[in-house]
């Protein structure tokens, strides 16, 4: 009875140890993670991409993790050199996400994300129209009044061609009853070159991610005008679009994709690293202090959502005039 107990007891422990090597394996096979930030520093996809490293390397999900910053053209010099570069390497993942999306579109990118590997959408995140401290404008009715009678006068800043911030401006013209082919769009290839712009009153306007204006809202150097949410954000005295008359909500998001060419092992791995990351209570602090929404989505399920953006994203830009 005793032997018999005591290989029971063996089993049991040989069973456990083999259960924590498989729970393990996958995510113990990514030593160094590159995270490619297909933009300047400053703006929401290096955001993004900053705090997944930290939230990675916190929950020692990879030996060490590392942000690279490749801007230009709405993230598409970036998604080019991803494909070119790192074919079949299972230790890089890219940030991306909406405006990625219509920036392949407006600047008809010979690489699409048709041929990247889809891992997961992550956030989502509200656009708000600002306005610098000094600026006449005290609400969305002062300024939209102006720019009826000038569209081409106020310069607005925001990201690259064809982004989220691009569409919500060529949305929010063609509500108001301004021709979108009339509206000046100043695109900028990251967040921090554009709220610089802006909090040195060299640009009138601006639309950009709530996490990146929320630190200058809150200390008075630019003014909100409207959020793009369909209700006000509690601890935010941000009025939405909708409440001041105008029908426009949208959500921007971003993911992370993986390389062409990857083994199904690697995918794996990488499915799960995203999976015990976004279940960590140091994510989910990070979404709560950056006002981003959860939309987590993974696999397939996230490929089928690409496929369905796209379509979205052809109907809006074509509506506002950005691509034929």
């Amino acid at each position: 009875m005793r032997r018999s107990h005591t290989r029971v007891v063996i089993q049991w422990i040989t069973a456990l140890i083999l259960a924590f090597t498989l729970a393990g394996s996958a995510s113990a096979q990514i030593k160094v993670l590159t995270i490619i930030a297909p933009a300047a520093p400053g703006g929401g996809w290096d955001q993004t991409s900053r705090e997944l490293q930290r939230v990675i390397e916190a929950n020692h999900l990879a030996n060490t993790a590392k942000v690279m910053n490749i801007p230009g053209a709405g993230g598409t010099i970036g998604l080019a050199q991803f494909v070119a570069s790192h074919q079949g390497n299972g230790e890089v993942l890219m940030t991306m996400g909406l405006i990625m999306v219509g920036a392949v579109l407006t600047n008809e990118s010979p690489v699409t994300l048709e041929e990247v590997t889809p891992i997961a959408r992550l956030t989502g995140e509200y656009e708000v129209l600002v306005v610098p401290a000094a600026s006449p404008f005290k609400d969305l009715d002062e300024f939209i009044e102006a720019w009826k009678l000038d569209p081409g006068k106020y310069a607005i800043a925001g990201g690259s061609a064809g982004g989220t911030d691009h569409m919500l401006a060529g949305l929010l013209a063609k509500s108001v009853g301004i021709d979108v082919t009339k509206i000046n769009y100043i695109p900028h290839s990251g967040g921090g070159e554009s709220i610089a712009s802006l909090v040195g009153n060299h640009l009138p306007v601006g639309i950009h991610g709530l996490a990146e204006m929320v630190p200058f809202i809150k200390t008075g150097r630019l003014r909100a005008l409207a959020i793009s949410s369909d209700e006000r954000l509690e601890g935010l005295n941000i009025p939405t679009f909708v409440e001041q008359g105008v029908d426009i909500t949208l959500a921007n998001w971003r993911g992370v994709v993986a390389p062409p060419g990857i083994s199904a092992q690697q995918r794996i791995a990488l499915l799960e690293l995203v999976d015990r990351m976004v279940k960590s209570s140091q994510w989910k602090a990070v979404l709560a202090n950056n006002d981003w929404i959860d939309m987590y989505q993974a696999g397939q399920e996230f490929a089928e959502f690409l496929k369905q953006e796209d379509v979205r994203a052809t109907a809006v830009l074509k509506s506002i005039g950005l691509v034929e």
